[in-house]
């Protein structure tokens, strides 16, 4: 999914107040599978909380009020896309096999479809990351695609280094050197509870996004940044304020696109395709 354009651009101080609000207010509510929309009265209980004059926060004309308005109105834009667009998207293991399977059949792919990390009867292929290799390798009209980079991403100018990232990401397009595109991919199937490894993840990404932020403005120079999830019992059985944050960096400008499990079919081909064009255009000088 992409952001909404009216929820871009926001200013630092928004999106503190977001941050700080949802502290207050919650991200769900205990034994109900739904992300909260909060209710105006109760963002406004958030600010007073810490510390705000609530004659400010009534003043219609004044920033505060105004702010308080904003942060109402994406509250209720991000527990619409997440419980009715996001939610249905996600996938557990038996159909993410079902999508593999179905795609391997039909497209034989010769590119990488690594298994995952588990042991025993867990033991099986990396489901999400295959899926994205193949939907990628399909749709690039034979392009090259680093998909596992085992080095840094690099940009240079002249063949000399002007940024380099401080993580490995997951795949690149259509080197890790120079690229047009990064993703992370973050499937996890077969885990029990939401663990600090899936919350340092969504972490990682966001400081590949301030880093990717840093090059835009310092040297003008645009890299499009992509997070691919799934998993149902992870992401939203136990993970939904995750999911929240998810839509918070997206919309900070921090990722491009989120692709929510069975997007990946329903978007990556499109995505790929544009990758496809810029590079054309980039080799056309």
């Amino acid at each position: 999914m992409k952001p909404d354009p009216k929820f871009l651009g926001m200013d630092k101080r928004f999106w503190a107040s977001v941050r700080s609000a949802s502290e207050f207010v919650g991200y769900s509510t205990r034994g109900k599978a739904r992300v909260l929309s909060p209710r105006f009265s109760e963002v406004e209980n958030a600010f007073t909380s810490i510390g705000i004059d609530s004659n400010a926060i009534a003043d219609g004309a004044s920033e505060i009020g105004e702010m308080v308005r904003q942060v109402s109105a994406y509250f209720e834009y991000r527990a619409q896309i997440l419980n009715d667009y996001v939610e249905p998207r996600l996938m557990d293991v038996k159909r993410a096999k079902e999508v593999f399977d179905s795609l391997k059949k039909r497209l034989a792919p010769t590119c990488p479809l690594p298994m995952n990390k588990q042991t025993g009867s867990k033991k099986a292929p990396a489901y999400l990351t295959g899926i994205i290799n193949m939907l990628i390798e399909a749709n690039s009209g034979g392009l090259p695609c680093d998909y596992d980079p085992r080095g840094l991403t690099s940009f240079t100018n002249n063949g000399v280094p002007i940024r380099t990232l401080a993580r490995r990401v997951d795949g690149a397009f259509p080197s890790v050197t120079n690229p047009i595109a990064l993703w992370e991919i973050k499937e996890y199937y077969y885990t029990t509870t939401f663990g600090s490894r899936v919350a340092d993840g969504i972490y990682e990404s966001l400081l590949d996004g301030m880093e990717i932020e840093e090059l835009r403005e310092a040297e003008g120079i645009d890299v499009l940044h992509y997070l691919m999830v799934d998993s149902h019992f992870t992401w939203w059985d136990c993970g939904r304020s995750y999911l929240c944050r998810i839509i918070d960096m997206l919309h900070m400008g921090y990722i491009d696109e989120v692709l929510f499990g069975y997007e990946v079919i329903e978007r990556l081909p499109g995505l790929v395709a544009g990758w496809v064009k810029l590079h054309k255009a980039r080799e056309q000088g």
